[in-house]
């Protein structure tokens, strides 16, 4: 029972009730009073130490703040490291390729042996010991087939070349394609269509297949905007049915030069495209052939 007492009065204590009066000094005039238990005042500010530790905790991590705290880095810096150090791998190794693929350019070019290649060659142990490699002198085909070969013009990289199956006719010339997209309507002169319908969507840019000399640009009630280019060897390629002419008679163009706009201007027209027409010496052929769309 003596045990109890102490508890009973500390319980009592705390649900006692007291007043905080606050007055004003001059004539002593009531201005708030608060009526709580030692019990109250307690959890009041058992709550409002709660309420500000979680103040404290949200503002370090969820806020730039917590970039002033030792120990916290932030997560962004990391992913921009992280990101660097990719890109600086993929940079050394794109580096590297390149200065593999100058290095053998310039052994090809020049038909040399690249002494530092065979060094390495030679300290790391693969390459074959000096008296099992052979330099005899090419045969007297080898020698033939040099001379052919060195005859001919190493920069050439138009198709078929001084080869090509009509000397200097068509085969010689790499055609740009003016459009790219499905052919809806093929070579028929037999139909009255001497060129190719190639579909794309409206507003695409057509593009001259060869360089040349633009020697019609014009409006037809048929054909709508058409443009005819002239280019060398009599060679002559048209387009039609664009919704926009980019150049004028008397232009000189480049292959690959935009000269028009896709359209569905005319009347023998069913929907955007393009009608292309290649002709050589005065003749129709069919594009296919020469060009890829």
């Amino acid at each position: 029972m003596a045990e109890d007492k102490p508890k009973k009065t500390l319980l009592k204590r705390l649900r006692t009730k007291y007043f905080f009066i606050i007055r004003k000094q001059e004539n002593f005039e009531e201005r708030l009073s608060i009526r709580m238990s030692l019990a109250s005042l307690v959890m009041i500010t058992g709550g409002l130490i709660v309420v500000l530790i979680v103040a404290v905790i949200s503002l370090v991590a969820f806020t730039p703040l917590r970039e002033y705290i030792p120990g916290y880095a932030d997560v962004n810096i990391r992913k921009d490291l992280l990101y660097l150090n990719l890109k600086t791998d993929s940079l050394e190794i794109a580096l590297q390729e390149r200065s593999d693929y100058i290095r053998n350019l310039r052994r090809i070019l020049t038909d040399s042996v690249d002494v530092g290649d065979s060094s390495k060659a030679v300290a790391e142990g693969t390459a074959p010991p000096a008296h099992t490699r052979s330099f005899a002198a090419p045969s007297h085909a080898d020698s033939i087939l040099r001379t052919e070969v060195e005859s001919q013009n190493p920069y050439n990289v138009v198709p078929g070349g001084s080869a090509g199956k009509e000397g200097n006719g068509l085969n010689d010339y790499f055609f740009f394609a003016p459009l790219k997209g499905i052919i809806t309507n093929g070579f028929n002169p037999a139909g009255n269509h001497y060129g190719v319908d190639i579909a794309s969507k409206e507003n695409d840019a057509v593009k001259a297949t060869l360089d040349g000399t633009i020697i019609l640009s014009t409006w037809t009630l048929a054909t709508g905007n058409v443009i005819v280019i002239q280019h060398k060897d009599n060679i002559i390629s048209v387009y039609e049915h664009n919704s926009v002419l980019m150049k004028k008679a008397g232009d000189n163009v480049q292959a690959g030069d935009v000269i028009a706009i896709v359209g569905n201007s005319g009347e023998l027209t069913s929907g955007p495209h393009l009608h292309f027409e290649l002709w050589y010496q005065g003749s129709p052929v069919n594009p296919v052939d020469y060009i890829t769309f």
